[in-house]
């Protein structure tokens, strides 16, 4: 059995464009899903194999609820690159956390947090556009997809779920994301200029809803939390 037999009995190693922007979400989630279960507030004693596996976790968990969704094999289940980069980028964000401060370990997690989310929406749409659902279901696929991942990581974690806090503004940055895709796929852009676009405005809102600590509607209560 040569090299080339081989890997094709691994999985499909598939690189076009929806797969190659579903891969840069799936592993700078996985990066920020470890540097994540390593902060105070969500260690748990984990050790080194326990993180690199939440990385995977935080990575590959919103395509799984995406494709299951959409009743599609998930692409983390057929195609390797998914597990092979969220352990890459698990195992790279433990080099970084001990070498770093924590003061710039939290700004590089605002950083990719607002990286990765807007990735997933993408994909999310991109996905359910091409099964022709209807707006509002493609718009639950592409929320499904962006925000399961942390979901999972904070109930592993023993933590309130950030969605149902204050701060972050993460549904809301999921759909404009989503909408953005929607606007700009339709005027006719390739794939990778609608995507980079959406991206681009989803980020800069989201890194700044962090910043600033813009803050979700609590009724009754005065602002907490911190928006991570």
């Amino acid at each position: 059995m040569n090299l080339s037999d081989l890997l094709n009995q691994l999985g499909i190693w598939a690189l076009d464009s929806v797969t190659a922007i579903d891969l840069i979400a799936v592993s700078s989630n996985a990066f920020c899903g470890a540097i994540l279960v390593m902060r105070p507030d969500h260690r748990r004693e984990w050790n080194n194999v326990g993180i690199v596996g939440l990385a995977i976790v935080g990575g590959i968990g919103g395509t799984l609820v995406r494709d299951i969704l959409l009743v599609q094999t998930p692409s983390a289940l057929t195609n390797p690159f998914y597990l092979v980069l969220s352990i890459l980028a698990g195992g790279l964000a433990l080099l970084i956390v001990r070498r770093n401060k924590p003061d710039r370990l939290e700004n590089l997690l605002k950083f990719m947090l607002a990286f990765s989310l807007p990735w997933f929406a993408i994909v999310g749409v991109q996905k359910a556009s091409a099964v022709h659902l209807p707006l509002i279901g493609v718009l639950f696929v592409a929320a499904a997809g962006a925000l399961s991942g942390r979901y999972f990581l904070d109930i592993a974690s023993g933590v309130t779920p950030i969605y149902f806090t204050n701060g972050g503004w993460y549904l809301g940055s999921t759909l404009l994301a989503a909408a953005l895709y929607l606007i700009l796929a339709s005027r006719d852009l390739s794939i990778w200029w609608a995507a980079i676009s959406a991206w681009l405005v989803t980020f800069v809102f989201r890194y700044f809803a962090m910043r600033l600590n813009w803050e979700k509607l609590v009724p009754w209560t005065k602002k907490v939390g911190t928006g991570l």
